[in-house]
């Protein structure tokens, strides 16, 4: 009798643990969830499905799909451009805190968009492969909630020299006078 009544006990303690274990894996979970968003909702460029920048109905950019690219996850960005010109374009943050562009045509290559850990001054190219498709990119601004990149395409003699600027805002992504903006699931209209 003396036998069962341990063996009872320590299935109950087994039992319990196991339950403790569960619960403690199950909040564990739920808080690197949590710390996930919180950190989609501070990034330069928030990415979720459904994150849309609206100017009008022949203007927009929207979050339609994902897939992966050498195991790695990418966004698909739809813009509609004018009315008539549609781009499509594969985009991810990486570990290191910089926007990654590639293409499922070819994955092998990426294009180093933005480097949100960068500072003011600091350079970068967007391939380093010297070729047209390489920007130099500067950043030229720099706040707690705006980042402004400036892309010189100096591999390209009749456009080098004319650069333009990519300017991010942090919980929103693309800087523009939107009249409608949904990032991650919250609706701000004008």
């Amino acid at each position: 009798m003396n036998v069962l009544i341990k063996k009872t006990l320590m299935n109950n303690i087994c039992k319990n643990a196991s339950l403790i274990l569960m619960l403690f894996v199950c909040c564990a979970f739920g808080a690197c969830k949590k710390e996930k968003e919180q950190a989609n909702n501070n990034s330069f460029l928030p990415m979720q499905i459904g994150n849309l920048w609206y100017h009008n109905n022949e203007n927009f950019t929207e979050i339609t799909d994902t897939l992966r690219l050498n195991n790695k996850l990418f966004y698909k960005f739809y813009s509609l451009i004018g009315g008539d010109a549609e781009a499509i374009s594969y985009l991810r943050i990486d570990e290191q805190n910089r926007l990654i562009e590639s293409y499922p045509s070819a994955p092998a290559k990426s294009y180093l968009k933005a480097d949100f850990n960068a500072k003011v001054g600091d350079k970068f190219f967007t391939t380093g492969a010297k070729d047209v498709n390489d920007n130099e990119v500067t950043v030229v601004q720099k706040t707690d909630s705006e980042m402004v990149f400036s892309f010189d395409i100096v591999y390209q003699e009749n456009l080098k020299g004319h650069p333009y600027q990519v300017k991010y805002v942090k919980g929103v992504g693309f800087s523009g006078n939107w009249k409608k903006l949904i990032i991650n699931g919250v609706v701000t209209q004008k």
